[in-house]
């Protein structure tokens, strides 16, 4: 589906592999495919892990509410 200018989405795709590198010790893409492990999670479990209960005055691009 069409969401706008590739450069917005990949800038979006880029930061999500930086911030997974940071998170699993990374140095390297390689790294983070060999070393990464994913874990399954529930929806509420995905829910709770996000920040709540904090005001916010600009929605992330990447984050949109229900």
């Amino acid at each position: 589906p069409f969401k706008g200018p590739a450069k917005d989405v990949i800038h979006q795709l880029v930061g999500g592999i930086k911030a997974a590198m940071g998170y699993t010790g990374s140095a390297t893409i390689d790294d983070l495919r060999t070393h990464a492990k994913f874990i399954r999670i529930t929806n509420s479990g995905l829910a709770e892990s996000h920040v709540h209960d904090v005001s916010i005055t600009r929605e992330a691009p990447n984050y949109p509410t229900r």
